[in-house]
C-alpha cells in the first residue's frame, strides 16, 4: 500500500527554466547601470548557457561573465549575491502543483521533498511557492550532508516518514539522480518529461502534475484487487 509521495524540486514542482529567465531578465533592468553595455539578449542567453540548468553554481557563472563582458562597478560577488537575494521573488510553479499537493495531502498520504542545492536557498523557494506547509519531511543535500543519487539521502527521508521503500513513489524529472536512484533503494519511480532524456527507464512518466494522484490511486487499486 502506497503511503507516501515524495518529490524532487527543480524542474519537478518549480519551473525552473522559466524562473531563472524572468529572473535574469529582471536582473538585467535592475542592474542596468552596470550590464547596460551589453545587450539584454546576449546577457540573458549566455547565463543561461553558464548555468547548464543548475549544475553549475552562480559563482562560476558570474565569474564568467564579470570577465567575458568586462562589466566593472559590480563585482561577481555582489552579482551573485543579488541571484541568492532576488531569486526567490521569481520562482514560477508548473501547472496544478498546489491542486496536486492538497489532492495528496486530503487523501492522507504523507509528502516528503528531497533536493539538491544550498539549504537556505532552497528553503527561500519552497517558501515562495507556498507548498512548505503541505510537506512532512523536507531534505536539502546542504544541509544533511549528502545528496542524490546517493541512496542514504532517500532512506533518511523514509526514516523521516516511517515507511518504507515499497510503501513510496518518487517524483522527480533527473533519470538518474531522481529516477533510478530512488528505484535504487526499492522505490518506485515517476519521470517528469523533460526534453533533454529520452527512453528512461522509469516505473511511470508524466508530463502533468495532476497525473500524479491519479497514478497513486491506480497503484493502490492494482495492489487491493491482488490480495
Amino acid at each position: 500500500m502506497i503511503k507516501a509521495v515524495l518529490f524532487d524540486l527543480d524542474g519537478t514542482l518549480l519551473n525552473r527554466d522559466e524562473s531563472v529567465r524572468r529572473f535574469i531578465e529582471n536582473q538585467y533592468e535592475r542592474l542596468n547601470n552596470w550590464v547596460g553595455h551589453i545587450t539584454k539578449e546576449k546577457y540573458i542567453s549566455r547565463f543561461i548557457e553558464l548555468d547548464k540548468r543548475g549544475y553549475v553554481w552562480k559563482d562560476k557563472v558570474y565569474k564568467q561573465l564579470t570577465q567575458e563582458f568586462h562589466i566593472s562597478g559590480i563585482t561577481w560577488e555582489g552579482l551573485l549575491q543579488d541571484y541568492i537575494s532576488e531569486f526567490k521573488y521569481n520562482c514560477v510553479p508548473f501547472d496544478n502543483l498546489i491542486q496536486m499537493l492538497e489532492e495528496l495531502k486530503s487523501s492522507n498520504f504523507l509528502l516528503g521533498m528531497i533536493t539538491n542545492g544550498y539549504g537556505q536557498f532552497q528553503m527561500d523557494n519552497i517558501k515562495a511557492l507556498g507548498i512548505e506547509e503541505h510537506f512532512d519531511v523536507i531534505l536539502v543535500s546542504e544541509w544533511e550532508g549528502i545528496k542524490k543519487p546517493d541512496p542514504k539521502i532517500f532512506k533518511r527521508a523514509l526514516e523521516q516518514l516511517n515507511v518504507s521503500p515499497k510503501q513510496s513513489v518518487f517524483v522527480g524529472d533527473h533519470p538518474e539522480n531522481d529516477v533510478k536512484a530512488a528505484q535504487n533503494v526499492g522505490m518506485r519511480g515517476i519521470w517528469i518529461k523533460d526534453f533533454q532524456w529520452d527512453n528512461v527507464q522509469a516505473d511511470f512518466t508524466v508530463s502533468d502534475l495532476a497525473e500524479i494522484p491519479i497514478i497513486i490511486e491506480n497503484l493502490i487499486e492494482q495492489k487491493l484487487e491482488s490480495c
